[in-house]
């Protein structure tokens, strides 16, 4: 008896001894791992700055198909525009482009949309109405579709990027088939097709 419980000891010991070296050899590989920072000559700046500032907006936890960010990059300051749905969003948005290395000045520009329980009903039906039609429905895959719905006192704006003009113009008629709407502003984008 004895003897298993010594067996199973050192069979112990050995798994805790290769458990040790894998995560040693994971540490260190982290520790090689280069931090994601900042470029130093100015033209890569600009463009990792302005990617890191649409990553970063992205990635806030609020941000749903309902809010509309847009930002523009002068240098190191970076002006925030467009429409949020809650306050919270303003202020995170703002707060999180503030921490990206370099940044010095931000410009908080977002509106944020008067709350309305009818603009609510707008904006569930605008969703229905848009990705519940089975032609747009490879629209509604991800965390984040590329159509945003803006809706502001029964106005709505739709803004994103579409794959082609046939696809923005049914968002298009589609919007306008929700009831209790008074106008809607078709911003959508046509993705380029020259990639």
């Amino acid at each position: 008896m004895s003897q298993f419980t010594r067996s199973n000891s050192r069979a112990f010991l050995a798994i805790a001894a290769v458990l040790g070296m894998i995560l040693a050899s994971g540490s260190a590989a982290l520790a090689a791992t280069p931090n994601k920072q900042a470029p130093r000559d100015q033209a890569h700046y600009q463009v990792w700055l302005t990617q890191e500032v649409r990553h970063r907006l992205v990635m806030l936890p609020w941000l749903t198909l309902f809010d509309n960010l847009q930002y523009r990059v002068d240098g190191t300051t970076v002006t925030l525009s467009g429409q949020v749905v809650r306050p919270t969003l303003k202020a995170d948005a703002g707060r999180t482009v503030k921490s990206i290395e370099g940044v010095t000045k931000v410009v908080n520009d977002i509106q944020v949309l008067p709350p309305s329980s009818m603009d609510d009903q707008i904006r569930r039906a605008e969703y229905r109405a848009i990705y519940g039609f089975a032609g747009l429905w490879k629209y509604a895959m991800g965390a984040l579709p590329p159509v945003h719905i803006v809706v502001a006192n029964g106005r709505v704006t739709l803004e994103g990027v579409v794959d082609s003009e046939a696809d923005k113009n049914v968002i298009g008629l589609r919007a306008k088939t929700v009831p209790n709407v008074f106008s809607v502003t078709n911003n959508l984008q046509v993705a380029s097709q020259d990639k």
